[in-house]
């Protein structure tokens, strides 16, 4: 089972959060369950807010197909992962 995060992070997007199973674009596999913050488009995927949380430096689908890339986002100095264009199906 798997809790919503209540930090400052939620609260500074106005406390509106949402669980997110992100499917690859490709083959529909579950990649992971992510709590989406705030309104807007999904442009990153913060690692502490992932289910399970990938090590590796590029997220990739079993099916091979690229993910993202890991990077340090400098505004909140969270590490996260930057999607690719199209990427995965929420």
């Amino acid at each position: 089972m798997i809790k919503l995060k209540n930090d400052e992070y939620r609260s500074a997007r106005g406390g509106y959060s949402r669980l997110l199973k992100l499917k690859c674009r490709k083959c529909r596999r579950t990649i992971a369950i992510y709590q989406k913050d705030g309104p807007g488009p999904l442009r990153r995927l913060y690692i502490d807010r992932m289910d399970p949380k990938p090590k590796a430096k590029f997220l990739n689908c079993r099916c091979g197909a690229m993910i993202g890339t890991r990077y340090i986002y400098k505004k909140e100095n969270r590490p996260a992962y930057k999607l690719y264009v199209d990427a995965v199906v929420k």
